[in-house]
């Protein structure tokens, strides 16, 4: 805060604003004509140039072709991988027009993928009922972040073809350029290397996964998948007639449902904008499980909306509704008892809830939450008639709902008990400071940073060879708690996760406040080595079941500390992987068998050097921890830490392969 003084009381500072205001006029405006500022700030459009946003471009594509499909007039895709870095998607529906848009004297196609706001999406015509998408930047967003993009046309017996190159510049105009028997659109591309620094390369898996997803949420619809890049050909076709019950069943794979059928609860209401009627369509399926954790997604046109809205909340308010309702009948709860709550109403559910709407209102750019509040009702509604006449219907599984939900309320109360044993076990609570910590001496969160340490030796060399100005050190006492199979009341009595949520000090599930948390930087900090790649697998899984805004906010990292040494003429080499030791090996010229230092715990390296390698912001490396598809991301977390031990084995019979340096 004193460096902060400093600066704004600088005199020269406060000319140099003076001048600055002084010289601002007109000429300062840049005016970016075109798809020009996409280019300048992608980032506002795909969110990032990682990873993530080059996945991006395809689901943007994909979206396209996924409108169509809810139009009525396309009922499969197909994305193709090639050789040269580019992707192709493929659909079979009305095919792109190729006439003339008065309005811009180019053809529709030109139009759609230079002009940014361009499209059959705005609601005259009726062209798309519902979209997803960006709303008619999606395709003109591709086009400018893409090295060259190209589109083929299948309409009225003819193909059409146009070409952009570097950034969205049309290549000639559009032209008829052979017969053609289908309808649809192929647009193939190519991401830019000057935009997407870090890779040009799309992960199959990645695209699987999205487009997996996209065919459960829309039934009947095919998917196709083929990666071009290799020695053989890799193809995937996801169809799903059963939609989102068949979703649900692909979650619930590998756990204990408590009944057999999936609940499934549709229906429709007429509502009117834009001076034209149109239907807000609901579609959810519900499970319950053994498991403690729920699993509820929701969806509005096949947008993730992470973060709920109202159709989240309708569907809450009903099966909250209904489940007490039907308790109460069946006297379960009896006159005086307390309502189950909505916390244990949801506990082992797993449930999808999805909304096409024709005139989506979000909350934010990123679409994760839905605002229309017309969508709360017509989905407590619907959702709320249906589930009453399952549990009338069915009474042997309803009892067996109500028996688990009863379950759930108790160890409810049991956990509170226990989360306020903690609060005030010795006088604290979660917001006082465990006595294992090291706290920084700054109180600043934006430049505070949480080094989670495995074990007292590690912890001893890092809170010496810290800053202690922005440096906190919180060591762990062996491995936490796996939280994904343990119930809330075992939680909240487990000592290490006690420290962790005290030293955080944002609460925790529910009552979690991302703008409280005291460190904008919670750092893993393990051992390369098998106990210490589970430490960072517990410590994940409690984050993203109780503190899942720290990861979603980009605050949880993980530190990479090198797993060799050379020491070659009084100075020391460190090497991060087994290619940059090889690579050091050659630039020094070493001979064979030369002694190099194999790091196998952080507690082998003194202060100076674990400094120097891991802590040190101007020479470690960190991994930040992202979460792209929660659906995914919970899926991963169940498989890899939860009952089932199937899973499990899967996995390491797919990735086995992959080990490198395993230290047993």
């Amino acid at each position: 805060m004193e460096n902060k003084e400093k600066i704004y009381a600088s005199d020269d500072l406060a000319n140099h604003i003076e001048k600055a205001d002084a010289s601002y006029t007109a000429h300062n405006i840049q005016v970016l004509e075109g798809l020009e500022a996409v280019r300048k700030r992608p980032g506002m459009y795909i969110g990032t140039t990682s990873e993530a946003g080059l996945h991006h471009l395809v689901w943007e594509i994909v979206d396209n072709a996924i409108d169509e499909a809810l139009a009525g007039f396309c009922d499969e895709i197909v994305v193709s991988l090639h050789r040269d870095g580019s992707v192709s998607v493929t659909d079979n529906g009305r095919g792109m027009p190729v006439d003339v848009v008065e309005k811009t004297g180019k053809s529709a196609v030109e139009t759609i993928f230079t002009v940014l706001h361009a499209g059959g999406k705005f609601g005259e015509g009726d062209v798309y009922k519902v979209s997803g998408g960006l709303h008619g930047v999606g395709a003109a967003v591709v086009n400018a972040l893409s090295e060259w993009l190209e589109v083929n046309v299948y309409k009225d017996g003819g193909e059409y073809f146009l070409r952009f190159e570097k950034g969205g510049h049309t290549v000639g105009e559009i032209a008829r350029v052979g017969d053609a028997k289908q309808n649809g659109t192929k647009v193939t591309f190519k991401p830019d290397p000057l935009v997407f620094l870090d890779t040009q390369t799309f992960n199959y898996q990645t695209i699987c996964e999205r487009l997996k997803q996209m065919a459960f949420l829309n039934r009947g619809i095919k998917i196709k998948i083929k990666d071009l890049r290799g020695e053989e050909v890799k193809k995937e076709t996801f169809y799903y007639e059963g939609g989102i019950i068949q979703y649900v069943q692909d979650i619930n794979k590998g756990k204990t449902p408590i009944q057999e059928s999936v609940i499934y609860c549709e229906g429709s209401e007429e509502i009117e904008f834009n001076g034209r009627k149109a239907h807000v369509i609901i579609e959810t399926a519900m499970q319950y499980t053994t498991s403690y954790n729920n699993y509820l997604y929701t969806f509005c046109n096949n947008i993730n909306t992470r973060e709920g809205g109202m159709h989240e909340a309708g569907f809450k308010m009903a099966i909250n509704r209904e489940i007490n309702k039907y308790a109460r009948m069946i006297k379960a709860l009896k006159d005086g008892d307390e309502n189950f709550s909505t916390e244990d109403v949801l506990e082992g559910l797993t449930a999808i809830v999805s909304v096409k709407h024709p005139n989506p209102q979000y909350e934010g750019q990123t679409k994760s939450k839905l605002g229309n509040s017309e969508v709360r009702r017509i989905t407590s509604q619907i959702v709320g008639d249906q589930l009453a006449r399952f549990l009338l219907e069915n009474p042997t599984e309803a009892k067996s709902i109500i028996d688990k939900i009863k379950l759930a309320a108790e160890a409810r109360v049991a956990a509170r008990m226990a989360r306020e044993t903690v609060r005030r076990k010795d006088g604290l609570d979660f917001t006082t400071l465990p006595g294992k910590l090291a706290d920084c001496s700054s109180r600043h969160p934006e430049e505070c940073e949480l080094f989670i340490v495995e074990g007292n030796s590690a912890g001893g060399s890092a809170k010496n060879g810290r800053n202690r100005e922005t440096q906190a050190i919180l060591p762990l006492r062996g491995k936490i708690l796996n939280v994904q199979k343990a119930q809330e009341k075992r939680i909240y009595e487990n000592a290490e996760i006690g420290n962790l949520i005290q030293a955080i000090g944002a609460g925790i599930d529910e009552e979690f406040d991302v703008s409280k948390i005291r460190y904008h930087k919670v750092i893993i900090m393990t051992d390369a080595d098998v106990d210490g790649s589970h430490i960072r697998v517990l410590l994940l899984t409690f984050f993203n079941r109780f503190m899942r805004p720290l990861i979603e906010h980009g605050h949880v990292y993980i530190a990479q500390p090198p797993l060799y040494k050379i020491e070659y003429r009084g100075k020391q080499y460190y090497c991060y992987n087994d290619a940059q030791l090889e690579e050091t090996r050659n630039q020094l010229d070493l001979r064979a068998g030369y002694p190099i230092q194999r790091y196998k715990g952080l507690g082998e390296m003194d202060a100076v050097q674990l400094r120097d390698t891991t802590m040190d912001p101007k020479t470690r490396k960190l991994l930040k921890v992202t979460i792209d598809d929660v659906v995914i991301a919970d899926q991963v977390f169940e498989d890899l830490m939860g009952e089932n031990v199937e899973p499990r084995r899967e996995f390491i019979n797919e990735n086995a392969l992959f080990v490198r340096n395993l230290d047993i």
